[in-house]
């Protein structure tokens, strides 16, 4: 294991909290408020005492942060107004932020979402457009002290899935990455409360998706911390040749991968199996580096 990778460290600022990356990996557990997200759309649409229940269990399992959307961004989909996906996330942004005492997510594009989430009580902002979609959003993040979370997405999600090509993968990953970084910084976003993802199952293929997870350490040259998130996608049924409600034992083999080669937080839907898997995973670098 190369100690450059592993002992990369980063102080995350998010609203009242400060996230220490990189001594150990941060899990992020998913809620999708959605009738239909590609994994569990639907079960906790429209249901927030089963939401509030699975953002509790979430935390007891270790989870360091809950990540809330109320917008499919699966292969396909059409977006859906502010003012819906409003009635879907701050109801329960609003009860949950009173539950837990860890970060809560913003999973949107919209900055009337994203502001409207953090006076509800949320503290990041989770954008797969990569702050590009909607000018305002950096603003936002940066009048608000939340973090931001960068993701690559090569166009949209209606369409991103049509032939998706790249020149040079990693680099234009990169290339991207690096402008978002500039728009949240050019805005006033701090450089300690930005995340970047490099947008598994975003524009990609099944190859890009493997490439991206074996090659991921390129990006430690942003210096900031990497989200990485594989739970369940589609490349591991691809791989598996199993659906989604199958990919658990996929997701933890990618997700310990993404662990090795740099991510300092995995993004999943079964979070009591990937705090434990992510608990090896550091256990094993950081015994491997002291032993180097």
């Amino acid at each position: 294991m190369s100690p450059q990778i592993s002992q990369a460290r980063h102080e995350l600022l998010c609203g009242k909290y400060s996230l220490q990356l990189g001594k150990k990996t941060h899990v992020v557990g998913i809620l999708n408020l959605t009738p239909d997200s590609f994994s569990d759309g639907g079960v906790y649409f429209k249901d927030i005492g089963k939401a509030l229940a699975r953002i509790e269990e979430m935390a007891q399992d270790g989870a360091h942060i809950v990540d809330i959307g109320g917008e499919s961004t699966r292969p396909g989909s059409r977006g859906i107004s502010a003012d819906e996906e409003l009635d879907r996330v701050i109801p329960v942004i609003k009860e949950a932020s009173k539950r837990i005492d860890i970060p809560i997510s913003i999973d949107t594009s919209k900055s009337e979402v994203a502001e409207a989430a953090i006076i509800s009580g949320a503290s990041l902002i989770n954008d797969v457009t990569g702050l590009r979609s909607d000018p305002r959003m950096a603003r936002v993040a940066a009048e608000s002290g939340a973090g931001v979370i960068i993701m690559h997405m090569k166009g949209e999600p209606r369409t991103m899935q049509e032939n998706p090509t790249y020149c040079d993968l990693m680099r234009e990953i990169l290339s991207s990455l690096r402008e978002s970084i500039d728009i949240a910084a050019d805005a006033g976003v701090a450089h300690d409360r930005i995340v970047v993802d490099p947008g598994i199952g975003f524009g990609k293929t099944v190859e890009h998706n493997l490439a991206i997870l074996n090659r991921l350490s390129e990006l430690k040259v942003l210096d900031k911390p990497i989200m990485v998130g594989v739970s369940r996608k589609s490349f591991i049924g691809s791989v598996l040749n199993k659906p989604a409600s199958a990919r658990l034992m996929g997701t933890v083999s990618a997700c310990a991968i993404a662990i090795a080669n740099g991510a300092s937080l995995v993004r999943v839907h079964d979070t009591r199996e990937l705090v434990d898997a992510a608990k090896i995973a550091d256990a094993i670098k950081g015994e491997g580096d002291r032993l180097s």
